[in-house]
């Protein structure tokens, strides 16, 4: 199964609400999501990473959030679709970010060479996790916590303040399982060249 018939796959198989077919076919046929990287040099930076990272993102939180202990004493349940669209729509804002080029690297004879890479330049600098919501409110509404949890799923890594992220993450406690979940998926699961990246420290 391709990266993109695995998350189409899990999208359809939970994300029913309105909007959420044009939505699809937005990601499919309209878009570089399923050929862009995650990221420009590090967690999956090569052609299909950020679809792998999305439903890397949704196997984290989906297994967090099946923990006894998230559900018993933090009392954390959500539904099948919100799990879903949080996990595997947070980055839609790396959509069409992302240009092929190349950087000179020195091999190990040192002699320069040129590798593939990838430049970053955002045609819509609306933000990170903000822009997210904004692209998906254009095609379905979000509930006031699927909202706060793809706002705020940079966690304190992000340029947001700090107490900002606390107060969000204390109010609504789906952003701190996102942001969990994007940080095993970034730092446990996913390497720059799509191999995972545990054991290689």
């Amino acid at each position: 199964m391709t990266i993109q018939e695995e998350f189409t796959e899990i999208y359809q198989q939970y994300i029913h609400r309105e909007g959420a077919d044009k939505f699809l076919d937005y990601l499919q046929n309209k878009s570089d999501f399923f050929t862009a990287p995650a990221s420009t040099r590090f967690h999956g930076s090569y052609a299909g990473g950020l679809a792998q990272h999305s439903i890397n993102v949704y196997r984290c939180l989906r297994a967090y959030l099946d923990r006894e202990r998230v559900q018993e004493e933090y009392g954390m349940h959500y539904s099948d679709e919100t799990v879903a669209l949080v996990s595997l729509l947070h980055d839609v804002c790396k959509i069409g970010c992302y240009k092929a080029g190349t950087r000179n690297v020195k091999d190990e004879n040192g002699i320069w060479q040129k590798v593939p890479t990838y430049n970053f330049d955002d045609p819509l600098p609306y933000g990170h996790g903000e822009k997210s919501v904004y692209i998906l409110s254009g095609f379905m509404r979000l509930t006031r916590e699927e909202a706060f949890a793809i706002r705020f799923h940079m966690g304190f890594s992000g340029q947001e303040d700090k107490g900002s992220v606390g107060k969000a993450f204390e109010k609504f406690p789906l952003a701190f399982a996102l942001s969990v979940a994007d940080m095993e998926a970034t730092y446990f699961l996913e390497s720059e060249d799509g191999e995972p990246s545990a054991g290689k420290h």
